[in-house]
C-alpha cells in the first residue's frame, strides 16, 4: 500500500502522524511511504531522517492526496483540502466529526475511508488511542490553569501548591478518565486540593484507591458541582462521550458563583466542548473571559509540546495503521473490532451513532459495508 504523510496545517498543530521510525517499520511491512517536506520539522524529525527510513519526501499536499492509498494524520482534513480528498482513499487521523457538520459533509461526498483515533475502542471501553494524548493533556491542563491564574494574565492571583501558612488553590476536575486521573496527578503533585467528579461508582472507587488523601472523589450532578464552584481556583473540563457531542456540565449562569479570576480549562473542546460558554482558540490566542472567569480552549493542546506527544501518539497508533495497510481496511475490520469501530464515515455513508446523532444523519451498520 502507498501510505502519505502529510504535514499538519491546523493552527499550531506541530506534531506529526509518522516517525521516521514509523516510516522503517512501514517499509519492513512492504509497504511505500510518500512523506510531504517538512511534515516532521517541528516534532525534531528533518527530511533526512525520514530519506534514511526509506520514504520519498513529496514536495507538495496535493500529490500525496493523488498517490496515497491511505492517508496518515494527527488531525482532521482542514476546508482547503477537502477538494483533494478521494473516493475510497483511507484517511486515519483524530476526526472529531460530531464537532464539525461541514467535515462531515465533505467527506460524506468524497466517499472517502474515514477512521478515527478517538473511536478506536477494545473491548474493556479503553480508547488505546486517545490515551497517550489524554496522558499529556491531562498534566498540561494543570500546567496552563496554574499560568493563567497569576494576575497578569488576568487570574485573581493564587498559587495553586500554597505556601507554608496559606491555604493551597483547589482545582476542580470533572471526568475521572485518563484526562483527569492525569490531570489530578499534576494537581495534587503540586499540593492543591482536588476535587475529581466522575458519574461511574466504580471509577470513583478506584480513584480513591490510587489518589492521595487531599483528591477528594465525588459523585457529578450539576447539584456537586454547583457546590464545589464557588471554591475551585481551576476547573478542567475532561467529559467524554466516545464520538459524541460532549454534553454541557457548566452552564453560563454557573459562572456568576465563581471567583472572579479563576479559569475554566476545557479539555474536551474537540469533541465540541463541556462549558457552555467555551469556544475553540488556538495556542497562538489561547484564552478569552466571560463574566470574569478566564476561559482556556485549545482543541490540540499536546501540539504544544510535540516531540513528546509524536512519539507517545505514534507508539499507539503505528499497529494500527499496519494492520490495515497489511490487510485492507475491509479484511482488517473483519478482523480487528477496535478497528472496526473507529470506522466513522465510510464510502459516504455515516456509520458511527455518535456523529449520526450528531447532524440528524442516517445511520449505516458498518457490517453492511464489509
Amino acid at each position: 500500500m502507498i501510505v502519505g504523510v502529510l504535514k499538519e496545517i491546523k493552527a499550531e498543530e506541530n506534531r506529526v502522524a509518522l516517525s521516521p521510525g514509523g516510516v522503517e517499520f512501514m517499509r519492513q511491512n512492504g509497504h511505500s511511504v510518500l512523506v510531504e517536506k517538512n511534515a516532521g520539522r517541528a516534532s525534531g524529525f528533518g527530511n533526512a531522517g525520514y530519506k534514511n527510513a526509506g520514504a520519498e519526501i513529496v514536495e507538495k499536499p496535493v500529490e500525496v492526496f493523488d498517490r496515497a492509498e491511505m492517508i496518515l494524520r494527527v488531525k482532521e482534513p482542514q476546508s482547503s483540502e477537502f477538494e483533494f480528498i478521494k473516493k475510497g482513499q483511507i484517511y486515519f487521523a483524530y476526526l472529531h466529526l460530531a464537532a464539525s457538520e461541514d467535515l462531515t459533509r465533505a467527506i460524506i461526498d468524497a466517499g472517502s475511508i474515514n477512521i478515527a483515533y478517538e473511536t478506536i475502542q477494545k473491548a474493556d471501553g479503553s480508547l488505546p488511542l486517545l490515551t497517550p494524548m489524554s496522558e499529556v493533556a491531562g498534566p498540561m491542563a494543570i500546567q496552563e490553569g496554574a499560568k493563567y491564574l497569576e494576575m497578569a494574565q488576568g487570574g485573581h492571583g493564587v498559587l495553586l501548591g500554597g505556601v507554608p501558612g496559606v491555604d493551597p488553590g483547589t482545582v476542580m476536575i470533572i471526568g475521572g478518565g485518563a484526562v483527569g486521573i492525569n490531570a489530578a496527578k499534576m494537581a495534587c503533585g503540586l499540593g492543591a486540593k482536588v476535587y475529581i467528579l466522575d458519574i461511574d461508582l466504580d471509577r470513583l472507587r478506584y480513584l480513591s484507591d490510587v489518589m492521595p488523601s487531599h483528591c477528594i472523589t465525588l459523585m457529578s450532578s450539576p447539584a456537586a458541582i454547583r457546590d464545589v464552584l464557588p471554591k475551585a481556583d481551576v476547573v478542567v473540563g475532561a467529559v467524554l462521550v466516545p464520538g459524541s457531542k460532549t454534553p454541557t456540565v457548566i452552564t453560563r449562569e454557573m459562572l456568576k458563583i465563581m471567583k472572579k479570576g479563576s479559569v475554566l480549562i476545557d479539555v474536551s473542546i474537540d469533541q465540541g466542548g463541556c462549558f457552555e460558554t467555551a469556544k475553540e482558540t488556538t495556542h497562538a490566542d489561547p484564552i478569552y473571559s466571560i463574566d470574569g472567569i478566564v476561559h482556556y480552549a485549545v482543541s490540540n493542546m499536546p501540539g504544544a509540546l510535540p516531540r513528546t506527544s509524536t512519539l507517545a501518539l505514534n507508539n499507539a497508533t503505528l499497529p494500527y495503521a499496519v494492520e490495515i495497510a497489511n490487510k485492507g481496511w475491509r479484511k482488517a475490520m473483519q478482523d480487528n473490532p477496535e478497528i472496526k469501530l473507529g470506522a466513522n464515515v465510510v464510502q459516504g455513508h455515516v456509520t458511527y451513532e455518535g456523529v449520526a446523532e450528531a447532524f440528524g444523519f442516517k445511520l449505516i451498520n458498518i457490517d453492511s459495508l464489509l
